[in-house]
């Protein structure tokens, strides 16, 4: 059963550019090609072979990676078109031998893992002016058209071979796990009958048929499609009218090293505590002077404190989600000057449309994202010394519960706690629900956010932070190791099934959106159908898959 390892094998989420073995792209301007071209004989484990450009968690670590690269180091790319480099096959979706050989938390974690993969070239165009196309020749099945779904235009052969399909529901009595269900009716508006139609068929749609139903924009014969790709992937470019700069800046490895018990970084410490079922993740603040401008930070690259402790922070809870299933909490600290953390933010927070400003807000956008969408407990500790300001206050709303130290502590030096709200955080990192969390927090009553707006760049202490709602606790001295003891004892007393359950329905009030439906309606009945015998006990389907024999259903409907 796939799952977690300890430091001889843990899933990596770094990739070398030089020696990834699924993906390559070619770059041509403002257009690049992304070719899929899985390599069958290096799944992330043994036992199955990826087939038919069939992919694992690590074939999607590798295109994540793309994804970002195309980002921040070929910035001047305005369209990416997706393609397969096998012959009448385009990709098969999730390897089926790896889903039925999988522990359920590794299903769970490579399904969520998917999905954030495929919103964040799907935002691309919003976020980066990047414009993804689908080029589809070959059979496009299951999570293969989920890829093709992520992107703004699908393009079809008209031939025998080629076709779009999610066969989940009649093959492996599953649901398309990366968001397909979600994306027809909601992003290519797909009739509901034609979507019941569609998602019954194992066969697929092809076709005239697939354009008549909206399951792709264009179909064109084989004999003009590289030609047509060509000329829209051109035309999408030209449309695009960013002048963007010619040299981005390169992401290098991330200074890290593992332990048995956490992980180091150059701003983030994350210790794990197994026997309390506990991690801490522990965020600090800049050393160093804040760029002067943003040629400054340019000339920094990914050295610059803002997007060097995003790349870490991202790479800590990914770390934390698939090698430390047991972890019950996740408690963030942080430890620095508040006044240190605002001065980098503005720097980036205050530069206009600056390409490379952009980028760095746009990806804590999505690390805080990620943080929401994780499966554990989340607590945010305010102790004395502490740096949650900005961008990095935005865990106190992103975590469950959090406990903030009151006024002096005996024996204890550090400057006094604090919470410093800065203009960030009324909008530049909003939640899957499309709102700011401050505006989650207070729902109920909106008028709060314009309180709070009054007060961006006060120092707010315990008790202020307390009135004002931004921390859910504030104790001193006296009370302060008790209560905050007391809370990790219950936190770990509880079942984690129900833990996940309720935490994930009172993290998205508010609107609902595609994200918050992926995330939240499909990804629960996901999770439960995924544990259901009619997918993976003995007779079920994902076990049966290939052998010849269809799956053995309980007919219950439930």
């Amino acid at each position: 059963m796939y799952g977690r390892g300890r430091l001889a094998d843990l899933i990596d989420f770094q990739v070398d550019p030089d020696a990834m073995r699924h993906w390559r792209v070619d770059y041509d301007g403002a257009v690049a090609t992304l070719w899929m071209d899985v390599d069958e004989t290096a799944g992330l484990f043994d036992g199955y072979a990826l087939k038919l450009n069939s992919y694992d968690l690590g074939v999607d670590i590798e295109l994540a990676d793309v994804v970002q690269r195309m980002r921040f180091e070929h910035h001047e790319v305005r369209v990416v078109v997706m393609r397969s480099a096998r012959d009448r096959v385009f990709c098969a979706g999730a390897n089926i031998r790896m889903l039925g050989g999988a522990s359920h938390a590794h299903k769970v974690n490579f399904c969520k893992f998917t999905n954030e993969t495929r919103n964040t070239f799907e935002a691309a165009l919003e976020d980066s002016d990047q414009n993804y196309i689908c080029a589809i020749q070959g059979s496009c099945a299951g999570g293969g058209y989920e890829l093709a779904l992520a992107c703004n235009h699908i393009m079809l052969t008209d031939d025998s071979t080629s076709a779009v399909a999610l066969p989940e529901v009649p093959l492996l009595a599953v649901l398309p796990g990366t968001g397909g269900l979600t994306r027809v009716t909601d992003k290519r508006r797909v009739r509901r009958d034609r979507a019941d139609v569609f998602c019954s068929l194992e066969e697929g749609v092809r076709g005239r048929r697939a354009l008549e139903w909206g399951l792709v924009d264009e179909v064109f014969p084989n004999a003009s499609f590289d030609q047509r790709v060509a000329e829209r992937a051109q035309a999408l470019a030209d449309a695009s009218g960013t002048d963007t700069p010619t040299r981005g800046i390169t992401l290098n490895p991330l200074d890290r090293s593992f332990a048995d018990d956490g992980v180091t970084y150059s701003t983030v410490r994350v210790a794990v505590d197994r026997p309390a079922r506990r991690a801490v993740v522990t965020i600090l603040g800049p050393q160093e002077a804040a760029p002067a401008d943003m040629s400054d930070a340019h000339a920094q690259g990914d050295r610059t404190w803002m997007l060097r402790c995003a790349r870490e922070l991202d790479d800590a809870i990914l770390h934390l989600r698939s090698n430390e299933d047991e972890i019950g909490l996740i408690e963030f600290q942080t430890a620095g000057d508040p006044l240190a953390v605002a001065a980098h933010e503005a720097v980036f927070r205050d530069a206009g449309d600056h390409w490379l400003a952009r980028e760095v807000m746009h990806y804590w956008k999505r690390v805080l994202k990620r943080v929401d969408m994780t499966s554990r407990s989340l607590a945010a500790i305010v102790e004395h010394g502490s740096c949650y300001t900005g961008v990095l206050a935005e865990l106190l709303w992103a975590a469950d519960r959090s406990y903030m130290m009151l006024d002096a502590f005996d024996d204890d030096d550090r400057p006094l706690a604090s919470v410093t709200l800065t203009a960030a955080n009324f909008g530049s990192f909003p939640m899957g629900n499309g709102l700011s969390r401050l505006e989650t927090r207070f729902l109920g009553v909106p008028e709060q956010i314009d309180v709070l707006r009054q007060r961006i760049g006060e120092a707010l202490e315990g008790e202020d932070a307390e009135d004002l709602g931004l921390v859910t606790w504030a104790f001193d001295d006296i009370d302060w190791e008790d209560e905050v003891r007391l809370f990790r004892e219950e936190r770990a007393s509880f079942s984690p099934d129900a833990m996940t359950g309720m935490e994930a329905n009172l993290r998205f009030a508010g609107p609902e959106t595609m994200e918050t439906k992926i995330f939240g309606r499909l990804t629960a009945w996901q999770n439960w159908i995924f544990q259901r015998p009619n997918a993976v006990g003995p007779e079920g389907a994902l076990q049966r898959y290939g052998s010849g024999l269809r799956g053995q259903y309980n007919m219950q409907r439930v």
